[in-house]
């Protein structure tokens, strides 16, 4: 009785935990601090729980990508695609070769980085954006530094993730790229294509948990839904600080459940 219970107030967390992950993704980001921790919380191996979670929150990119494919550089598409791609699997392969303890104790420190990541953000959009209000002629891209440059990130965002299309926006704006909606579509293009040689590497090797990745995703859906609707109603700071609190304190909690 108290097992069932226990599971479920779990899966009552999880449908909540991707309820809330895709109303932050939808407004701020961050919905993975939230939804990961969640899937773990059902028991599922912590290198599975990642890869779930990759497959669960990915329809969401998808319909972002869509809304901006207007945006998207045609000259860099070849560059980013090949690389996100070749990042993307790399960094798949890697997590599902890495030990499942050794993965356990590289979360919270994951999650911290990816906070952090994810609180400079903020700054480093600020900086993006006032490089976007006087911009100079569209400058031609070094491919090959371009694609050398963002491989790094492509593997983070195949290994784990958090923050990585942020990473991807950064590097493009010191590229010299200064078109805010062009940085966004493309921080996009390439968070999706890495997430998404992942999801095929993943599912392959069958390292789903689909029982849970669906009713994840159904709720995660949901979530966006309902965050589209009030993104412009909730101050874009109080988004950034709440998800920042959040991924805090849950690496915390990992912190001090490994001490």
């Amino acid at each position: 009785m108290l097992f069932a219970h226990s599971y479920a107030f779990r899966y009552i967390w999880l449908v909540t935990a991707s309820t809330i992950a895709g109303v932050m993704n939808a407004m701020a980001g961050g919905g993975s601090f939230l939804s990961f921790p969640a899937m773990l919380g059902m028991g599922v191996a912590p290198v599975q729980a990642n890869a779930t979670n990759t497959v669960a929150l990915w329809p969401g990119q998808l319909t972002s990508l869509a809304t901006l494919r207007g945006d998207i550089r045609k000259d860099l598409l070849m560059s980013i695609g090949i690389t996100s791609v070749l990042g993307g699997v790399v960094g798949a392969e890697v997590l599902l070769h890495t030990q499942q303890r050794t993965f356990l104790h590289m979360i919270p420190w994951l999650m911290l980085v990816g906070t952090l990541l994810f609180g400079v953000s903020g700054w480093l959009g600020t900086w993006v954006r006032k490089r976007a209000e006087h911009p100079h002629a569209e400058r031609k891209i070094p491919q090959f530094a371009l694609a050398c440059s963002l491989f790094p990130v492509c593997f983070y965002i195949g290994y784990f993730g958090a923050g990585g299309g942020f990473l991807v926006m950064t590097i493009l704006a010191f590229f010299g790229m200064e078109e805010m909606h062009q940085l966004n579509a493309l921080k996009v293009f390439a968070a999706m294509t890495s997430n998404f040689c992942a999801i095929v590497t993943f599912v392959a090797t069958g390292a789903i948990e689909w029982r849970y990745c669906i009713v994840s995703m159904v709720f995660a859906a949901l979530g966006g839904w309902i965050g589209a609707r009030w993104a412009r109603r909730v101050p874009g700071p109080w988004l950034r600080g709440f998800v920042v609190v959040t991924g805090l304190v849950i690496s915390a909690w990992f912190f001090w459940r490994q001490a």
